[in-house]
């Protein structure tokens, strides 16, 4: 992925469906968003489209339905939009993020003790 480019909220949208197949059809994609949403198929396939042209997508042409195929990982996803959210909303401050976020929500005390794990090894790393 061309780490310059940062998918939109649709385009998320639609990585949301292709990270749980390798490749899918404009047609898969589209009945899975429209559960959730009311889209048209056009919009989704010029939305693919976009995203095939961005860099975000792969498409494969062998067979007569195009296939496509998410070129950035889920991991990929969520740094670029994190790094968005804590420049602009958090004015560069991961703290104020992580205590808006346990504050904000419930926190399981599994997750609790998953981000204390994470501390631990971090500021081992940091030795």
């Amino acid at each position: 992925m061309n780490t310059e480019v940062k998918p939109t909220e649709s385009e998320l949208e639609i990585l949301q469906v292709l990270w749980k197949k390798e490749y899918t059809s404009v047609r898969e994609v589209h009945e899975e968003l429209a559960k959730n949403k009311d889209a048209g198929y056009t919009t989704t396939l010029k939305l693919m489209q976009i995203m095939y042209e961005k860099g975000l997508v792969e498409r494969n042409t062998d067979a007569k339905t195009h296939l496509y195929k998410a070129l950035v990982t889920r991991e990929q996803a969520q740094k670029t939009a994190l790094d968005k959210i804590i420049a602009t909303v958090f004015k560069g401050s991961a703290s104020d993020l992580v205590i808006q976020a346990l504050g904000q929500h419930t926190t399981s005390e599994a997750e609790i003790d998953a981000i204390r794990k994470y501390l631990d090894q971090f500021n081992q790393s940091k030795k």
